[in-house]
C-alpha cells in the first residue's frame, strides 16, 4: 500500500511538473512571439540600424516564418506585394522596383527550404541580435561640462555616443570592467575596475529616466553575471529538457521530412499514373476513332468497288460500241477514200476545164479586142465614106441637073439614103454575127 501510494504521489508530482513545464513553454512561446514582433517593428521603423544585405536576409526569414516552405504552385509572383518587409531607408537607397525586391527576397526564401517556422523565427532573432543597435536603450544625458550625449545600455555594458551617431560609441564600459555604478540625486557615477581609468560621471534632468537607467543597469549587469555563474540543478534540468525537446523536435522534423518526401513521391507517382492513364485513355479513344474511320473507309471502298465494277461493265459495253463504231468508221473511211479519189479526179477535171476556159477567155478577150479594133476601123471607114459622100454631094449641087442626068449612066445613079443604109446594114450584120459567136 505504501509503495502504491508513493508511486501515485510520484506520478501526480510528475504530472504537475509536466503541466507546469507545458504552461511555461506556452508562455515562453507567446513572449517569444511578442518579442520577435517587437524586434521586427524596431527594424522596420529604423530604431535598429540594419544594412541592406541583412535586411533582405531578415525579410526572407520573416516570410518563411509566416508562410512555411516555399512552394512555386502556391507562392506566385506578387504574393509579397502587400507585405512590409524592408525599411524605407533600404528601399530608397537603391533604384529598384517592388518586383525586383520581391525577386531578391524570394531567392533567399527558397534557400531556407526544410526549416520549420520556429527555426526561421530563431534565425531571424540570431541575425537581429548581431546588429549594432540591437538591444541598446538610448537616453539623453549630459557630462560634467554640460555637453549633450547619449547613453546606451545593453547586455554587454554601457556606451557613450554622440547625439547624431548611434552606431559608433565614443567610449564603452563592459560589465566585466565596471566595479560600481552609483546614483545620487541626478548624477550617475561609473567606477571602472582599473583604478587608473578615470571615473565617468553624467546626469539626467528627469528623475523617472534616472530610475529607468538604474534599473536597466542593474538588470543587465545581473544577467551578465548570471550567464557566467554555474547553472543550478533546476536550470540544468530545464536545459536538459530543452535539449531533449530539441532532439525530439529534430527527430520529429526528420520523420516529417521523410513522410513529406514519401508523400511527394507518392503524389508524383500518382500524378504519373494519372497522366499515363489519361494518355492510355487518349490512345484508346484515338484507336476507337481510327477503327471507326477504318470501318467507314472499308464501307466506302466496298461502295467504290461496286461502283467501279458497274463502271467497268459500262466501259466494256462502251468499248464494244466503240469497236462497232470503229468498224463503221473504217467502212466509212474506205468509202470516203473512194469518194475523195473521185472528188480529186473531178477537181482535176475542173481545174483542166478552168484552165481551158481561162485560155478560151483569153482568146475571146483577144478577139473582142480585135472586134473593137475592127469596129473602130469600120467607124473610121464610115466616117471617111460619109466625108467622101458629102464631097460628092456638094459637087453634085453645083452641077446642073440636066447635065448631070445626061452625063451619068442609068445604072450608076444612087442616092445618099441608099448608100448610107447599105453600109450600115452590112456592119450591123457583121457585129451581130460576132456577138453570137462570142456568146
Amino acid at each position: 500500500m505504501a509503495s502504491a501510494l508513493a508511486a501515485k504521489m510520484g506520478l501526480n508530482s510528475l504530472r504537475r511538473k509536466q503541466a507546469k513545464n507545458f504552461n511555461v513553454r506556452i508562455s515562453t512561446m507567446e513572449s517569444d512571439m511578442e518579442f520577435s514582433c517587437e524586434v521586427k517593428r524596431k527594424i522596420l521603423e529604423e530604431e535598429i540600424h540594419c544594412p541592406p544585405e541583412a535586411s533582405v536576409l531578415l525579410a526572407s526569414y520573416a516570410v518563411h516564418a509566416k508562410y512555411g516552405d516555399y512552394d512555386s504552385n502556391v507562392h506566385k509572383p506578387g504574393f509579397l506585394a502587400q507585405e512590409e518587409l524592408l525599411p524605407k531607408r533600404v528601399i530608397n537607397l537603391y533604384q529598384m522596383t517592388a518586383e525586383m525586391w520581391e525577386v531578391r527576397i524570394t531567392a533567399c526564401y527558397v534557400e531556407h527550404r526544410g526549416r520549420t517556422r520556429d527555426e526561421a523565427e530563431m534565425e531571424y532573432l540570431k541575425i537581429a541580435q548581431d546588429l549594432d543597435m540591437y538591444g541598446v536603450n538610448y537616453f539623453l544625458i549630459r557630462n560634467k561640462k554640460g555637453t549633450d550625449l547619449l547613453l546606451g545600455v545593453d547586455a554587454l555594458g554601457l556606451h557613450i555616443y554622440e547625439p547624431d551617431n548611434r552606431l559608433t560609441p565614443k567610449c564603452s564600459f563592459p560589465w566585466n570592467e565596471i566595479r560600481n555604478i552609483s546614483y545620487s540625486d541626478k548624477e550617475f557615477t561609473i567606477k571602472p575596475l582599473d583604478k587608473k581609468t578615470n571615473v565617468f560621471k553624467f546626469n539626467s534632468s528627469r528623475l523617472r529616466v534616472n530610475k529607468l537607467i538604474l534599473q536597466l543597469c542593474i538588470g543587465n549587469h545581473d544577467l551578465f553575471m548570471r550567464r557566467r555563474r554555474v547553472d543550478s540543478l533546476e536550470v540544468q534540468q530545464m536545459k536538459a529538457q530543452a535539449r531533449e525537446e530539441r532532439a525530439r523536435k529534430q527527430v520529429e522534423r526528420q520523420r516529417l521530412e521523410r513522410e513529406k518526401q514519401l508523400r511527394e513521391e507518392a503524389e508524383r507517382a500518382r500524378d504519373e499514373l494519372e497522366r499515363r492513364l489519361m494518355q492510355l485513355q487518349d490512345e484508346a479513344h484515338m484507336a476507337n476513332e481510327a477503327l471507326l474511320r477504318s470501318e467507314q473507309t472499308a464501307d466506302l471502298l466496298a461502295e467504290k468497288a461496286q461502283i467501279a465494277e458497274e463502271e467497268a461493265k459500262l466501259l466494256a459495253q462502251k468499248a464494244a460500241e466503240a469497236e462497232t463504231e470503229m468498224q463503221r468508221i473504217k467502212v466509212t473511211a474506205i468509202r470516203g477514200q473512194e469518194e475523195r479519189r473521185l472528188m480529186e479526179q473531178k477537181m482535176l477535171e475542173a481545174e483542166m476545164l478552168a484552165l481551158k476556159m481561162a485560155e478560151e477567155s483569153e482568146r475571146r478577150t483577144k478577139e473582142a479586142e480585135q472586134l473593137k479594133q475592127d469596129l473602130q476601123e469600120a467607124r473610121e471607114s464610115e466616117r471617111r465614106a460619109k466625108h467622101k459622100l458629102l464631097e460628092i454631094t456638094s459637087k453634085a449641087v453645083y452641077t446642073p441637073p440636066a447635065l448631070l442626068a445626061d452625063s451619068m449612066p442609068a445604072d450608076l445613079s444612087f442616092s445618099r439614103e441608099n448608100l448610107s443604109f447599105d453600109f450600115k446594114d452590112t456592119d450591123m450584120k457583121r457585129l451581130s454575127m460576132e456577138i453570137e459567136k462570142e456568146n
